[in-house]
């Protein structure tokens, strides 16, 4: 196993890596990590995370898994959809200011067409999220960039 930084495996740039840190991964699954900051984006003004980013969290770590098993193959980083999420359960209304996140997804199911759903948690400071989410990685994205492709709807 390679230890990549979030910042190589991930499409995302800038204040939009919400993760801090890759702890392990395998074939069908990964472990990250995130602090919570006062300053970061999504953070309250009282330093706390609203649980709600809890998804956003569960799906960069989904798509760190899949920049790792690109940049292993020696594959660039694809672009990635959150389609949905099953049965969002957070045991909180925020994550505290200063407490250290461990957020795991677990591959359930994937195809050679991109689609795949993976188990996502969400640990620390006494508070636990969980939820199935569905995420689709097409091999050509450049059918989903163009506007004025007559498949795209945009709304």
């Amino acid at each position: 196993m390679n230890h990549w930084q979030v910042s190589d495996v991930l499409p995302h740039s800038g204040e939009m890596i919400l993760l801090d840190d890759i702890v392990s991964y395998g074939p069908d699954d990964i472990v990250c990590t995130r602090a919570v900051r006062s300053g970061d984006a999504f953070v309250s003004p009282d330093g706390s995370l609203p649980a709600w980013v809890g998804v956003e969290l569960m799906a960069q770590a989904i798509a760190a898994w899949s920049g790792c098993q690109s940049r292993d193959a020696g594959q660039p980083v694809r672009l990635g959809f959150l389609l949905g999420s099953r049965s969002y359960q957070c045991t909180t209304d925020t994550f505290p200011a200063d407490a250290t996140l461990r957020i795991a997804a677990t591959r359930q199911f994937n195809d050679d067409d991109g689609m795949g759903v993976f188990a996502c948690e969400i640990t620390g400071a006494g508070a636990r999220a969980q939820a199935r989410l569905t995420v689709f990685s097409p091999q050509d994205t450049t059918l989903f960039a163009q506007s004025d492709h007559p498949e795209i709807r945009h709304v």
